[in-house]
């Protein structure tokens, strides 16, 4: 007899996918039910403790049905064969779904003639045992007993050996792709396998490779989210904890520089505020006039020209910070250069005040003589900045 790829008498009438035959299968009942038949049949093999005692009382083991299968095919034919899974049909179809696999199914029938040569030349084959163990997850029964007579009944085969190609499907069914009846030399088996993958495969949605695709794409995607938060993280992190620095540096060194500055003053305070009341001359406002070429005024008519340009105009407000707490607020234009900062402070006449620079805290900026020409807009002091007056 010569290899037949069929349906059943009730499937002629249902339509193909892709050229190959292909039916949908109601399982019955009891196939749903096996799981647990299994369990229970197998905790009734454990002796029990009067059989434990009295060793002759033990009765010969008795094969498992979900392991009749392998035991009689190996005892014939050796155990160079396909990987069958020793489960129900129900348990071997759900690996089949979890892995993304189609299902060999193959029915033994140990009577038939045909069955000795396709078993020790086809399923032995090193070609079909590794096509199927790479490929597909593999299920045996025998053909008349148990869940292998219950699948004979649904599929209802015309010879043997059978084979089919089996698919989950939704509810109590199952999608038969392919089924070969009789016997089929390896390479034969194989090419009608290769070409059920590739043509119906995609149809049910179980094609390997495209679902190992789909599923690293879908890995990669939040690897590389995980990886992108996690930077997003890590640099907020770093820049929280270097400003931190900075301000902690700053007001370690604004500390100390007024410590040293309180030391150095404590005796002459009192003289130096009697001088400053009565005449106060500045040598760092003298020194900064003397450099830029312009005559100096005195503190009072300073301070009087101040008061008479904040009129209008005056876009930059400017908060500056004393050494001794004191704080002064003034508004200046935009474009005013950052001397007159510096004339602002001389016209204050405040006591100690001489030769001093002005500094940003963050980001930490020395404004010095070299800035002196800068306007407050290119000097990044608009529309409103923090000035720290440092004494040198």
């Amino acid at each position: 007899m010569s290899l037949t790829i069929r349906g059943s008498a009730k499937a002629r009438d249902q339509p193909t996918c892709n050229g190959f035959f292909c039916r949908m299968v109601c399982l019955p009942k009891c196939i749903f039910g096996g799981f647990s038949r299994v369990t229970g049949r197998r905790n009734q093999y454990q002796p029990s403790e009067l059989q434990l005692q009295h060793p002759q009382l033990l009765q010969p083991p008795v094969v498992p049905e979900d392991w009749a299968f392998l035991v009689s095919f190996e005892q014939q034919y050796g155990t160079t064969h396909p990987f069958f899974y020793a489960c129900s049909f129900m348990q071997a179809l759900k690996i089949a779904e979890d892995e993304h696999k189609l299902m060999f199914m193959y029915l033994h029938s140990p009577e038939h003639p045909f069955t000795p040569s396709f078993c020790s030349r086809t399923l032995s084959s090193e070609l079909v045992v590794q096509f199927l163990d790479a490929n597909f997850v593999c299920w045996g029964a025998i053909a008349d007993r148990g869940e292998g007579l219950q699948m004979a009944a649904t599929l209802q085969p015309a010879s043997f050996p059978f084979c089919a190609v089996i698919a989950p499907a939704a509810g109590n069914n199952m999608a038969v792709l392919q089924q070969m009846e009789g016997p089929i030399d390896p390479a034969e088996l194989v090419e009608i396998l290769q070409r059920t993958m590739e043509e119906q495969g995609s149809a049910f949605g179980t094609t390997v490779r495209g679902r190992e695709e789909e599923h690293m794409r879908a890995r990669i995607k939040e690897e590389e989210r995980i990886k992108a938060r996690a930077k997003e993280q890590e640099k907020l992190r770093a820049d929280r904890q270097l400003r931190e620095e900075q301000d902690a540096a700053y007001f370690v060194a604004l500390q100390r520089d007024q410590e040293k500055e309180n030391l150095r003053n404590a005796r002459a305070q009192k003289s130096i505020e009697a001088s400053n009341q009565t005449n106060y001359q500045n040598p760092g406002q003298m020194h900064r006039e003397k450099q830029l070429g312009k005559p100096r005024q005195s503190s009072s008519v300073g301070e009087a020209q101040y008061k008479e340009t904040t009129t209008h105009g005056k876009d930059t407000q400017i908060l500056i910070r004393f050494p001794g707490g004191e704080r002064r607020e003034h508004n200046f234009s935009c474009i005013d250069k950052i001397l007159s900062i510096y004339r602002y402070i001389d016209s204050l006449g405040l006591p100690g005040i001489a030769n001093y620079r002005l500094i940003s805290s963050f980001p930490r900026r020395l404004y010095s003589f070299d800035q002196m020409g800068m306007t407050l807009k290119d000097a990044g002091l608009h529309p409103r900045a923090s000035l720290f007056v440092e004494l040198l």
